[in-house]
């Protein structure tokens, strides 16, 4: 058959990218879109968007009912899932075939056999851990429904493993709508290594390649690479023939990728996810392909070639979150007022210049991929770009992402799971540019140094405030008759985007934008502060304030004014872009005001409770 029109039932990144190459195809496509992104960048991609009515993901990207009516209603005769959301779902790909429509991706049979990972286990012939004792510490708590991180846990202690459970359960129902969990052994210093297949309707099956996930965050992906560097060829062959062995298991067709967690020369398995993966642009790049492409022409009945095109190369991606990596991976919400990475690497996003950052769904901003005829080549490019980079809005992960694709452990192949665990405090080290604070005086003054800012009598340079990486700044200059002048540079030019400084025979640019307040010099954030600023606003001690946007989705049981408390102990658990979040008791004492309730939505800063020290 021939695919005419795709309904993409998904958002964001991976909803543009199916449209960009179904339009490259010459097929329709329809997005459908829910109330936060109405004027989402993937329903302007589309040709048709369908409004799915409310914001959170169970009332809408999760209810295959309504989407599978939006393709029927569009005239669509095929569905694209994506990844994440349904795209995992039997019970979705069951009802787009029996509604006529054609369900781009493996058979619903084959989601049900691997998309359980617990059920996949026992198709190859692993068995979870059924009872944990201390001598299977540490041990991986994980939903068996679904990736991202979401519902997972690493448990140390047998005290603790209860709690974590309910938090992994809790925490895959939101994200999945499926709370099954399950519990496997944690393998400390290993490497998260995967194999991307992909099958036809002939019984071909391609291994491509392998791909180094090990820089994770919450168990997320946030750096991958492809090819994994330092697998021996007999390792990576074993890994070959264990992923097509697990496709061919379940009567695989499409893409899908099998994952490890590679120790030493020993491989074990994890999971099988049955759709595309977030990091699937670095197997592309080095292998000459367009996976979606793929996808749909083997949902149109073609044949691959009997062996893949070979593969050239090394790509190197990193995953741009909107998130605060110093204080424990906050997500950030805010207008995004400017996204633009130098040309020469590949950019998957979902956002444009002037989209708002919601708190509803996944804090990615933006995938950006390097490829280059070696590794060293490929890292050193993806982290140039980067850092050049001029990202405008909310906090985000970019410096920490330039730093970690720097880091001798990581340019050195040395890497595994553990990399943040052991580096994020130093990576996260604020590091502002010494010369933000003058270059953004510089800008401001500029026009008053046209209008007559200079005076014939000596006067007192001008100062101007920042607040920089969370401590103030002072930069001064002076008007005088040749311009503006500092200490210990020359003036060369400035104006309200650009200001040139020279010191010891050494010119350096420095590119200045302002929205308001926030100004952003290079690389650097800076709030200006006001001549007088007012007074701060005062909190009891032991306050505990929200750290971000988000939900209240649970308060802990017993907890009421008057309850004692330990230091550490979890209180609250706020969601905030499908992941939970815990608010822990900041000092051993005496709960004196709880205004925190289950359900209540909260802006950064709101008061939740007050725990009395003693």
């Amino acid at each position: 058959m021939v695919i005419s029109t795709v309904l993409v039932a998904n958002r964001g990144e991976i909803a543009c990218r199916i449209a960009r190459t179904c339009g490259e195809l010459g097929i329709r496509t329809v997005a459908v879109h829910s109330d936060a992104d109405a004027n989402a960048l993937h329903a302007r991609a589309a040709d048709e968007a369908v409004r799915l009515v409310g914001a959170a993901p169970a009332d809408t990207y999760l209810r295959g009912d309504l989407i599978v009516k939006a393709a029927l209603a569009a005239g669509a005769d095929a569905v694209h899932p994506g990844y994440g959301f349904l795209s995992e779902n039997a019970g979705f790909a069951r009802a787009v075939r029996d509604a006529g429509l054609v369900w781009i991706g493996p058979p619903p049979e084959a989601i049900e056999a691997m998309a359980s990972k617990t059920r996949a286990k026992e198709l190859l012939g692993i068995a979870p851990l059924r009872e944990v004792t201390e001598a299977d510490l540490p041990v991986l708590v994980k939903a068996a429904a679904g990736g991202g991180g979401r519902g997972m846990r690493v448990v140390r202690s047998l005290a603790g493993l209860d709690a974590e459970l309910a938090a992994a359960r809790a925490e895959a129902a939101s994200a999945f709508g499926d709370g099954e969990v399950f519990v496997e052994p944690y393998v400390e210093g290993g490497r998260h290594v995967e194999v991307q297949v992909l099958a036809d309707t002939h019984g071909t099956v391609w291994a491509l390649g392998t791909r180094d996930c090990s820089l994770q965050r919450r168990h997320q992906k946030v750096i991958e690479e492809a090819p994994a560097p330092g697998l021996t060829g007999e390792l990576t062959a074993e890994l070959h023939t264990l992923a097509v062995r697990a496709a061919r298991a379940v009567g695989y067709t499409g893409a899908g990728t099998v994952e490890f967690l590679v120790a030493g020369d020993r491989a074990h398995f994890l999971e099988m996810n049955t759709r595309l993966q977030v990091e699937h642009p670095v197997t592309e790049a080095v292998f000459g392909l367009d996976l979606v492409a793929e996808q749909i022409r083997v949902a149109e009945g073609h044949a691959l070639d009997n062996d893949p095109p070979p593969a050239r190369g090394h790509a190197v991606e990193a995953r741009l979150y909107a998130e605060d990596p110093a204080h424990d991976w906050a997500p950030q919400t805010g207008r995004l007022h400017r996204l633009a990475v130098p040309g020469g690497i590949r950019l998957d996003t979902g956002f444009t210049d002037g989209d708002d950052i919601g708190v509803h769904y996944d804090p990615m901003i933006a995938k950006a991929v390097a490829h280059a005829p070696t590794r060293a080549e490929a890292v050193r490019k993806l982290a140039s770009a980067l850092e050049r980079a001029a990202i405008h809005g909310p906090v985000t992960n970019r410096d920490l992402l330039v730093r970690s694709l720097r880091h001798p452990e990581f340019t050195d192949g040395r890497m595994d799971t553990g990399f943040y665990d052991r580096h994020l405090t130093a990576l996260t080290e604020p590091a502002p540019d010494p010369r933000a604070p003058l270059a953004a005086a510089l800008a401001d003054a500029h026009g008053r140094s046209r209008f007559g800012g200079w005076r014939n009598l000596p006067s007192q340079p001008q100062v101007k405030r920042y607040a920089v990486a969370g401590e103030e700044r002072e930069a001064r200059y002076r008007h005088t008759r040749d311009g503006l002048a500092v200490d210990g540079a020359r003036v060369v030019h400035a104006d309200a985007g650009l200001v040139v400084l020279e010191a010891d025979g050494v010119r350096r640019r420095f590119g200045v934008s302002r929205y308001g307040d926030r100004v952003y010099v290079n690389g650097t954030a800076l709030t200006a502060l006001p001549r007088f600023p007012e007074p701060a606003a005062q909190h009891t001690p032991g306050s505990l304030l929200a750290p971000m946007p988000g939900t209240v989705v649970r308060v802990a049981e017993g907890l009421a004014v008057g309850a004692f408390v330990q230091a550490g102990e979890p209180l609250l658990w706020l969601e905030a872009m499908k992941m939970q979040h815990r608010i822990t008791a900041p000092a051993t004492g005496t709960v004196s005001a709880l205004h925190a309730v289950t359900g209540q939505q909260v802006e950064p800063g709101t008061l939740l409770a007050v725990v009395q020290p003693g």
